[in-house]
Parts: structure tokens; C-alpha cells; sequence
């Protein structure tokens, strides 16, 4: 049973996440209106907010779900 609150597209596009003066690149996997799921090239510490820029100039403030090795979930504020 899906419990996700809005559907999800698989998609492949890259993303920046930037906190703290730094920044980490990412590639955005699946994406909906509320949330997406980031995969990273290393584990590396997130802060549980941040902002996700993409390549086409959007960027959007994002707060952490969920995380496992290489990869994070997130939920658009």
C-alpha cells in the first residue's frame, strides 16, 4: 500500500545540496511535489536542513527523513 502523500517520478538530474557556506554535489532521484530522494558519491554528514539547488537554478529548503549510506530522503518546506 502506497503511503506517500504525493506521487513520486523517477527522474536523474543534478543537484547541489548547500549548508553552511559548503556545498556537496548530488544526483536527484525520485521527485515529487513534497519530496525526493538524493543519492551522494560518499556518506558524508548532512544537516537536517539545507538547501537543494538544481541545475536549472531552482533551489528549494529541504529537511532530512531519512538516510542510509549513500543515500537521503527529503521533504520540501
Amino acid at each position: 500500500m502506497e503511503k506517500r502523500a504525493s506521487q513520486h517520478h523517477r527522474a536523474s538530474r543534478a543537484g547541489t545540496i548547500e549548508f553552511d557556506g559548503g556545498a556537496i554535489n548530488c544526483v536527484v532521484r525520485n521527485l515529487s511535489s513534497t519530496g525526493a530522494r538524493l543519492d551522494l558519491a560518499s556518506p558524508v554528514e548532512i544537516p537536517y536542513h539545507f538547501t537543494l539547488m538544481l541545475e536549472e537554478g531552482h533551489h528549494t529548503s529541504c529537511r532530512t527523513l531519512w538516510r542510509n549510506d549513500n543515500r537521503i530522503g527529503v521533504t520540501f518546506e
